[in-house]
């Protein structure tokens, strides 16, 4: 990028944020505060204020917004609504490097097609086989940690977890994970937008980095095939269900999604832990409440924010108008914390049941692939930090990403009181 575009495009976001600003704070929309610093720290009180104008309402920002829990389930399972502007097919090898990085950008048939592709690696039955070997890295990252007495928890334990386990999945080998791992972090920060030309460098540079590595890998992985996802999908390439173009974005694809829910889950849901020690304490007399802790702190503080739909034609909703073409942001947070649906939605309670399911992982065509894989890996971390750091406790300020549609932390120190070392019992299980 010249001189001459890289001041254009500082121009240019500059006015977005000097617009949302305005916006925001001058006209009070309530939908653009939530890209404000106040808004992306703490979102719940602006649900609550959109909430008071309706099940559904109109944003300055140029669109429809509803933080009703039947809305969204709704739209996210209605065919008359897209997750892109202009749907329809794309010739075969057409798709742009922004579709491929997120596969609900995508629709039938090219959603279809590649989803089929991907999704039986990623069923409940297969990442299940999983289960010993992610026990085993929470473990080893915990014997790591404990006798430092203080770490970062993001760093240290949520972040590494599950790229060793999506890592190995894919078949990349150690000597590339980290690497990888880095790129990722930095592709997932461009789904919120460019926030400067440096940020867009960063994200090409990463992009192209990424991609050569995982062209080595194909050109490896087609001479001696592996027991692992870039294996299995090589043999489709030469079968021709996709490209090579596509592939590359499959892989960028899997890779971000294989690690961002569960680390942001992880993080959060240690924060909501630690600010009801009543629910830690709960938990650490019950280790196993960890899958109801996962699936409350999916509801409670979603790592997903929102998500948009395009109407495709006219549709009556909630006794309004969307007109062919009109944009609806789909507050799955907010959601999660609907009064009409959940009691009591704003308390934190790892033992709620008979609520409907959260939206955290979307639903419909565009459900979330790997939400087995992050409920599994989410659920044996909190029950592993539950046996053996019964005195953890925050050691300083948290910090959160900038994003409004991710949620989560960066930066999250804690400290470990009375640190709880792994012995085997008789029967060869782990004890705290």
């Amino acid at each position: 990028m010249n001189l001459r575009d890289t001041l254009a495009l500082s121009a240019e976001l500059a006015r977005e944020r000097a617009g949302r600003w305005v916006l925001g704070r001058l006209y009070g929309d309530q939908f653009c505060l939530l890209g404000l610093r106040s808004g992306i720290d703490d979102p719940y009180p602006v649900h609550r204020r959109i909430r008071a104008a309706g099940p559904l309402s109109w944003t300055r920002d140029g669109g429809w917004v509803t933080p009703s829990h039947r809305l969204v389930g709704e739209v996210l399972r209605d065919r008359r609504f897209s997750s892109r502007a202009t749907p329809g097919p794309s010739e075969p090898g057409s798709i742009t490097e922004e579709e491929l990085l997120s596969l609900f950008r995508l629709e039938p048939p090219d959603h279809t097609r590649l989803r089929r592709l991907v999704a039986p690696a990623f069923t409940g039955k297969a990442v299940g086989r999983y289960r010993d070997r992610i026990e085993r890295a929470a473990h080893r990252l915990l014997d790591a940690v404990v006798p430092r007495g203080a770490f970062d928890l993001i760093e240290d334990f949520a972040s590494p977890l599950p790229i060793a386990v999506i890592t190995e999945m894919l078949g990349i080998p150690d000597a590339d994970a980290a690497r990888l791992a880095r790129h990722g972090l930095t592709l997932s920060s461009g789904l919120d937008g460019i926030r400067s030309p440096a940020h867009l460098r960063a994200l090409g540079e990463a992009a192209h980095d990424v991609s050569r590595l995982f062209a080595e890998l194909i050109l490896l992985r087609t001479r001696e095939p592996g027991d692992d996802l870039i294996s299995e999908l090589v043999v489709k390439v030469a079968e021709g269900r996709l490209t090579e173009h596509e592939l590359l974005g499959l892989f960028r694809l899997v890779l971000i999604a294989g690690f961002e829910t569960t680390t942001n889950v992880i993080g959060n849901g240690v924060l909501a832990l630690l600010h009801h020690p009543e629910q830690w304490e709960l938990l650490r007399e019950r280790p196993d409440l960890a899958p109801g802790l996962v699936e409350e702190v999916l509801r409670y503080d979603s790592p997903a924010q929102f998500s948009s739909r395009y109407a495709l034609e006219d549709v009556e909703l909630a006794g309004r108008r969307i007109r062919e073409g009109q944009k609806i942001y789909l507050l799955l947070a907010a959601a999660g914390r609907d009064p009409e649906v959940y009691a009591d939605p704003d308390r934190f309670d790892i033992t709620r049941e008979g609520a409907p399911e959260h939206l955290a992982f979307a639903a419909g065509r565009h459900y979330c692939l790997g939400a087995p894989l992050a409920r599994l890996e989410s659920a044996i971390a909190f029950q592993a930090m539950a046996e053996r750091l019964p005195g953890l406790a925050p050691a300083g300020r948290t910090r959160r990403r900038r994003t409004r549609t991710l949620r989560g932390l960066t930066r999250f120190p804690v400290s470990v009181v009375q640190p709880m070392s792994r012995t085997t019992g008789a029967d060869g299980r782990l004890r705290g």
